[in-house]
């Protein structure tokens, strides 16, 4: 092995130990934020437009089962995900304290 392929060697292995470590500090933890603060705003609309699914009686249903169709998808994964919490205040505590 020459002296050129090694320091090539050497370069490939710094750079993918580096950006690994710039994923792991920075993009990672930010990624898993950016997806909860979503996963709240998800769970508050469909609350809003299907709270009877949860035995809240709303006047508001009966205009947003239109939009049932086009969230079938993402309602059973709502619906799944807001069952499995024990309180909405548990599940904001664990975002905060680890």
């Amino acid at each position: 092995m020459t002296l050129a392929e090694r320091i090539d060697a050497f370069r490939t292995a710094l750079e993918e130990w580096l950006r690994g470590l710039y994923h792991g500090m920075i993009t990672h933890p930010a990624y898993e934020k950016i997806e909860s603060e979503a996963e709240d705003l998800e769970d508050a609309f469909m609350l809003a437009c299907f709270p009877d699914a949860f035995g809240v009686p709303s006047p508001v249903s009966y205009y947003t089962s239109e939009l049932l169709p086009y969230l079938e998808d993402e309602f059973e994964a709502w619906e799944r995900r807001l069952w499995d919490r024990s309180t909405i205040v548990e599940s904001k505590g664990r975002q905060y304290h680890f």
